[in-house]
């Protein structure tokens, strides 16, 4: 990842979980018998993951205490029904962020910090697993003083990623499909005991996903509309551009569309004006970060559509003389997690009304 970012970007393109594939394969060691038992006991175990370099993590029974960096493990970790085992969190869920019960549920785990959590409090949190991302992305230093491997160990505390996310710089090519963030969710139940639930979740994925290549996997790549992710709460002095390696890169190709810097290897790079002018885009997504309710996300959304019509540089390109924004959120998209499907379905039903249902 940049090596140098902001706090406000770093919350938006952050997710918070576990290992799995890196870049849109495999790679994980989970083993196969994972997940078969029940959570609380040893059956199916012992499950085996690895981080980015490899370094694998064993867990021989399903953790009882965990702690999320931000609100998109903890997110995941309540769609697996393993909500009940998570004693805190960083970058906390706005209060509304989450659908129905899902919210009920985040606003009773305890928040450690609003942002990350401060090392004394994360390694004194009781936790037995802790769920990240932050720790193995080159973040210059701007996630905070974090705890070494060894001050992990000797905490008790066993430290896995959310490897699509974590590990996407430095993947081996283009991410084009969900295939890690799925492979992320069945190493997440296995570790946590929910298998059957991950492949639920996932088949869920799947079957979206697979609907809307059947409507519109066969445009021609020349016919596919172009795409500009516009992060807003980036900045707008100098726009963030989404590069193949992002799982923003998948969804976006997996509906139908093409990335306009789909040519930047890597996972996000700060790019000019001039050079999203040079691919004048067909479709802009307003990348807006969730403010916690539907009235602040609109206000947001529409503060981010003044600016690209209004500013000098912007005001001319297509998308916007046209009117051609999409309004979703940035969490969804960049972050990997089950609604990165539903996001693929959106764009799609925008950019080609009529052919998916």
């Amino acid at each position: 990842m940049r090596s140098r970012v902001g706090r406000a970007t770093t919350a938006a393109v952050l997710g918070g979980l576990l290992a799995a594939g890196c870049g849109s394969g495999g790679g994980d060691q989970t083993d196969p018998a994972a997940g078969k038992g029940g959570k609380g006991d040893s059956a199916g175990y012992p499950v085996t993951v690895t981080d980015c370099a490899g370094a694998r993590t064993t867990f021989t029974y399903a953790p009882k205490n965990i702690v999320t960096s931000n609100a998109a493990g903890l997110e995941l970790l309540l769609r697996l029904g393993a909500g009940d085992k998570v004693i805190g969190t960083g970058f906390p869920p706005g209060k509304g962020t989450l659908p129905g019960e899902l919210d009920a549920q985040a606003q009773r785990v305890k928040v450690l910090s609003d942002t990350v959590i401060p090392k004394e409090k994360l390694l004194g949190s009781g936790a037995d697993l802790y769920i990240d991302t932050f720790a193995s992305m080159n973040m210059g230093g701007g996630m905070g003083d974090a705890p070494t491997e060894e001050e992990f160990e000797a905490a008790g505390i066993k430290h896995t990623f959310l490897k699509s996310t974590a590990c996407a710089a430095t993947s081996k090519g283009p991410v084009t499909d969900l295939a890690a963030v799925e492979a992320d969710i069945t190493s997440l139940g296995a570790v946590t005991g929910t298998s059957a639930k991950a492949k639920e979740l996932v088949d869920g994925m799947k079957k979206k996903v697979d609907a809307v290549r059947k409507a519109v996997g066969a445009t021609p790549e020349d016919e596919r509309p172009t795409y500009f992710f516009f992060d807003y709460d980036a900045g707008t002095k100098q726009p963030m551009a989404v590069c193949n390696r992002q799982v923003a890169n998948a969804v976006i190709t997996l509906a139908g569309a093409r990335n306009v810097f789909a040519d930047c290897d890597g996972d996000f790079k700060q790019v000019g004006w001039e050079d999203v002018i040079a691919t004048n885009p067909d479709w802009i997504q307003l990348g807006v970060r969730d403010r916690g309710s539907a009235a602040a996300n609109e206000k947001a959304f529409d503060e981010a559509q003044r600016w690209l019509e209004s500013n000098l540089a912007t005001k001319g390109l297509k998308a916007a003389e046209e009117g051609r924004f999409l309004r979703i959120g940035s969490e969804r998209t960049t972050i990997a997690g089950v609604t990165n499907a539903d996001t693929v379905e959106e764009i799609a039903k925008t950019l080609y009304p009529g052919k998916v249902g």
